[in-house]
């Protein structure tokens, strides 16, 4: 694992993809033969292995097929509007019932924060599936320091909204601003990442800059893009597809194959970059992480808790 404290990376900094694949081919090859637990990703490690013997998608296609409404409702319309987005300075108020409320600059945000590689799966709700290598931090790192009080139950986001340069946002689309929500101990397991780079580069404006969620065993939509607001609540925050259509989305919106969307099976799903004939995948309960967080939901109907 790599920590890095610095607020940004420099071209000296950026890791080749090639070279990227080898480290983490060879990361795969030590997971095998020792044990997961070599990687070293606190609660993510143990679902390393099969992870990083899964080819990382190419930056192209990280990069030039994304879901952000903001943008476009097109795949390709992200890639081709985003570049006029001013990321630096960027501030995201963090509020509610945290101990430090307040407008935090990105210097602070990444103050002491340990940046680590991590490589996901994305799967989107729309049956296609990524393999990334992203860079980031634990959420929890950030709740941890602004100081997450007792009666906090849930963690809201909210998306910029920035007309002049988000052509989508002029669209009935959404309700805007984009909204999320997680669960406090759904927000502070380990493997929910505040996104900040992909492949040691930082985080394109397409891909969400300059800070992301990324929570890989739910689907995509979940991880919310260019955050602006984060704030801790006692009850359950409105998210923007279940406000569109309750009936297809729910709040949790965990990867469940046993659940059906209206419209299409999830039963399986659709690899980018395999080419319009490649086969199909069996879509994993939990999109291939319930060993780390099955436990987050015993007990709980999963088909009535979409």
């Amino acid at each position: 694992m790599r920590y890095r404290f610095s607020t940004g990376l420099r071209h000296s900094d950026v890791t080749p993809a090639s070279v990227f694949h080898a480290r983490r081919r060879f990361l795969a090859g030590i997971g095998a033969g020792v044990g997961a637990g070599v990687l070293g990703l606190p609660g993510a490690g143990r679902a390393a292995p099969d992870i990083t013997r899964l080819k990382p998608n190419t930056y192209e296609e990280i990069t030039t097929y994304n879901n952000y409404y903001e943008f476009g409702t097109g795949k390709e319309d992200p890639a081709e509007n985003a570049g006029a987005m001013q990321t630096d300075p960027w501030t995201v108020e963090i509020g509610g019932l945290v101990e430090r409320p307040g407008a935090y600059g990105m210097d602070d945000i990444l103050k002491g924060a340990p940046i680590e590689d991590r490589i996901y799966r994305f799967r989107c709700v729309e049956a296609w599936s990524m393999v990334i290598p992203w860079n980031g931090f634990q959420l929890s790192h950030l709740l941890d320091r602004v100081g997450v009080q007792p009666g906090a139950k849930y963690v809201a986001f909210e998306t910029a909204v920035l007309p002049d340069v988000m052509p989508g946002v002029k669209r009935n689309v959404l309700e805007w601003p984009y909204r999320e929500g997680l669960r406090l101990d759904e927000a502070m397991n380990p493997l929910t990442l505040l996104a900040t780079g992909i492949y040691d580069k930082p985080i394109p404006n397409q891909n969400g800059a300059p800070l992301r969620l990324v929570v890989p065993w739910k689907y995509g939509f979940k991880s919310i893009k260019s955050i602006v607001r984060i704030t801790l609540t006692d009850s359950q925050p409105q998210t923007s597809w279940n406000m569109s259509n309750p009936g297809e989305y729910g709040f949790y919106s965990n990867v469940n194959p046993e659940v059906d969307h209206p419209r299409w099976s999830q039963a399986t799903e659709r690899r980018i970059g395999g080419g319009f004939f490649a086969k199909r995948e069996e879509t994993q309960m939990f999109n291939g992480y319930g060993e780390e967080v099955a436990d987050l939901y015993a007990g709980m109907d999963l088909k009535k808790f979409y």
